[in-house]
């Protein structure tokens, strides 16, 4: 039998600590995902909704963008991934009776964790002007009560329509619709503060803001470069192409801060061998510090260019632009700077090269651990030039990885989810849908925290997420939020963000990706797109959690009915009755989807168009490849200070928190923990299992504070530290972005540790 959701908040004052785990997956995976999905859900349930997990008939998981290959297992999820499912098909439930139990202060009070236990919201919810409690309201009366805020705003640009990466190609597409014939670009989505810095780079260097590779071409490898990336947790099913690689006579390199158990050996639970002896997946470790990676791959360049034979000149000759200006700067590069800068050792880098050397086809994969500093475009950039050097663009088995973190983040921004619009999508809205999108640009996620701030933002709408809990320096935008009008979420399950509320709120309930689906045209699929541009039909196989849910598309149908009245051409009825016909007109808006709705009824669906990797032609302002010379960067620490990364725990994903535990990293019972490497914490008279407050430390001299940490001491890089979000945002500052994309510092936050009373 499933269980019941907790009463109250469970404490976590005292974490158990013990040693870091070598292994990732296993039997141990096995059972913990089995508890939560039968906690959540119950027998069952957990096999008949398991069972239609990523496989061609079902749904899309709702965890991350990892892609399946066309060979299924018949349990194609992972651990993260089976509880991201349970949490969506539990069957606990959010109803009018819990809303009028607790006020909305009460919900302020409690943690995301007890928030996201109580299960799925079974009806729309309004906190009227002044109130005390959400209350029941009719869908009618909500989307009237969006039509009169919206109404009353004094230009369509103090509207806000956040997107996160959950949210169907089809609802994307509508809702971006939606803004800009209401007549705004402001169009903030979660790629803004995670793999923005990646399509900054990116499109400027290859003409393509994706990653260029497939699964065949990592199981093709030679060599690939795992850099700021956990898979272990965050993309556990990553872990299996890199065992297949490695079967393949791959090397693999791990260049991260921290040691992490899914790098080190992984156990994998399809099969014998896997789960009782595992494969050990990390040939070299490069424990680099936190911001260092440009500096190592600005010094791999240098040593690559000084080798006789290692440049492939033909490529370069024919395919590259500005090389010359880059040889000259990664020339320059000193290995005394770069020793300081990574806290690597000259036989690791030397070792490393010869494996690059050694390599006629190479990857680099990545995430956070580059796209969260201020210098992240560069580093990124930096990473290109090293795989253009050698000609790894363009061919199997070679080219960028950067790993979307959500599962269809990457889709929402193809489907026109972006606050600065290329012309020529705008041209193509303009010619099909018949009225003129607005051509200036709207506002990302930190702009529009400062819009809200500074009173030039009023209506805040979110298509799912946890804007809140999942931005930076937390006291400042919770105060941004409560200056709206309006704020409206549409979602699943409560969180942070329904406790932090403008004058006015509204709680919209949604399907989610494992609900059937059923229209007045029949029953429906929307699709997604992974993080190697796959796209894929998502069918649900579960009856609704209630009878008052709508479907995201249905949401934003109704809502641009309601708003734009009469007057707008556009044909919401037939999109919110069969969403077919939103296909059609995605396949005449946006490059790559022609016959879109043929191409999804392929089981597995069809590969978007990448110039760089089917043909070696860059769509960038020069025409080629683009080699970059930006000055070498790394974050300068004064003494006595440490340079704190931003993580997830293993029972986490995104800011939905499964669970207490940190399994691999030996944390159990408690999240309020800072990893320190131990003798940094003996300089700062820290013993392990002290307690400590985290201070931020930032040029505008406000003291940011995240108090009651308890220390344990972990084998991460000297000068470093690591503390799980959503409760260590409060540490970064509003305006501490990296260069370009405008993406939050998160893995660069300078913190002091001043010791505090234990729990």
């Amino acid at each position: 039998m499933p269980s019941k959701p907790p009463a109250g908040d469970p404490v976590q004052d005292a974490p158990q600590v013990a040693a870091p785990q070598h292994a990732a997956a296993g039997l141990t995976a096995i059972a913990h995902t089995l508890r939560m999905a039968q906690e959540q859900m119950g027998v069952a349930r957990t096999a008949r909704t398991l069972l239609k997990v990523n496989q061609k008939d079902g749904f899309d998981c709702p965890g991350c963008a990892w892609p399946e290959g066309d060979k299924r297992h018949l349990a194609e999820f992972c651990e993260n991934g089976a509880k991201a499912v349970a949490e969506e098909a539990t069957v606990r439930r959010v109803t009018p009776e819990f809303f009028a139990a607790h006020p909305v202060s009460d919900l302020a009070e409690r943690s995301g964790y007890w928030l996201g236990q109580q299960g799925r919201i079974t009806r729309p919810v309004h906190l009227a002007e002044g109130a005390t409690h959400y209350e029941p309201v009719s869908w009618e009366k909500a989307f009237a009560i969006i039509a009169e805020e919206l109404g009353a705003l004094g230009s369509p640009d103090e509207a806000l329509f956040y997107t996160s990466g959950r949210t169907s190609n089809e609802a994307a597409f509508l809702l971006q619709l939606f803004a800009r014939e209401f007549g705004t670009n402001n169009l903030p989505d979660c790629s803004n503060m995670c793999h923005e810095s990646s399509g900054s780079a990116l499109t400027e260097t290859i003409g393509v803001g994706k990653g260029s590779v497939s699964l065949e071409d990592l199981h093709q490898a030679d060599l690939i470069i795992v850099a700021g990336q956990n898979p272990g947790t965050n993309h556990p099913r990553m872990l299996t192409a890199l065992e297949q690689a490695k079967a393949s006579g791959a090397k693999i390199i791990s260049v991260n801060p921290l040691p992490e158990a899914g790098l080190e050996r992984f156990k994998n639970p399809q099969s014998v061998s896997g789960l009782v002896k595992g494969v050990s997946l990390t040939d070299l470790f490069l424990q680099v510090r936190i911001g260092g990676d440009q500096a190592l791959f600005r010094l791999l360049n240098k040593l690559i260019l000084e080798r006789d034979g290692a440049v492939d000149e033909s490529f370069v000759a024919a395919h590259t632009h500005g090389f010359e200006e880059f040889a000259e700067a990664a020339r320059s590069a000193d290995w005394e700077e770069t020793l300081a800068a990574t806290g690597l050792g000259r036989e690791e880098i030397e070792r490393a090269l010869a494996m690059v050397l050694a390599s006629k086809r190479t990857i680099v994969c990545w995430a956070m651990g580059l796209t969260q500093h201020k210098h992240s475009v560069a580093t990124i950039r930096e990473v290109v030039n090293f795989l253009l050097l050698r000609g790894n663009i363009g061919r199997p088995g070679a080219g960028v990885c950067p790993v979307r973190g959500h599962s269809n983040v990457q889709g929402d921004r193809t489907m026109g989810i972006f606050e600065r619009p290329s012309a020529a999508f705008l041209d193509a809205l303009e010619a099909e849908f018949g009225f003129a999108p607005p051509r200036h640009h709207g506002l990302d996620v930190v702009r529009s925290i400062e819009a809200l701030r500074d009173g030039r933002a009023k209506v805040f709408f979110a298509m799912g997420g946890n804007f809140v809990a999942a931005t930076p320096d937390t006291a400042v935008t919770e105060a941004a939020v409560r200056r709206a009008r309006l704020t409206v979420h549409v979602s699943t399950k409560l969180n942070r963000s329904h406790a932090v509320t403008g004058r006015r709120a509204l709680i919209l309930p949604t399907l989610g990706r494992t609900d059937k689906d059923v229209q007045a045209g029949g029953r429906q699929v929307v699709t997604v797109e992974d993080s190697m541009g796959m796209v894929h039909a998502s069918r649900g196989n579960l009856a609704p959690a209630g009878r008052h849910l709508l479907s995201e598309p249905a949401i934003v149908a109704r809502m641009a009915r309601a708003v734009l009245g009469a007057g707008s051409r556009t044909p919401w009825e037939e999109f919110e009755k069969d969403y077919g016909t939103i296909r059609e007109r995605i396949a005449r808006v946006v490059p790559g989807f022609e016959d879109f709705n043929a191409k999804i009824a392929r089981p597995g669906g069809f590969a978007l168009p990448h110039a760089p990797r089917d043909e070696r032609r860059f769509p960038t302002a020069t025409g080629k490849a683009n080699f970059t010379a930006a000055p070498v960067e790394y974050p300068k620490v004064p003494a006595g200070r440490l340079l704190l990364q931003t993580l997830r725990s293993h029972d986490q994903y995104n800011t939905t928190i499964y669970g207490l535990d940190d399994r691999y990293r030996g944390i159990k019972g408690g999240r309020r923990v800072v990893l320190v490497h131990p003798d940094d914490a003996r300089e700062l008279g820290l013993a392990d299992g002290a307690y400590a407050d985290l201070v931020g430390e930032w040029k505008d001299g406000v003291e940011r504070r995240a108090p009651g940490f308890r220390v344990v001491h972990y084998p991460t890089a000297r000068g470093c530290a690591a503390a799980y979000y959503p409760e260590t945002n409060v540490l970064v500052p509003l305006d501490s972005t990296a260069d370009t994309s405008n993406t939050p510092a998160s893995k660069s936050v300078v913190v002091r540790l001043e010791q505090s009373p234990s729990a």
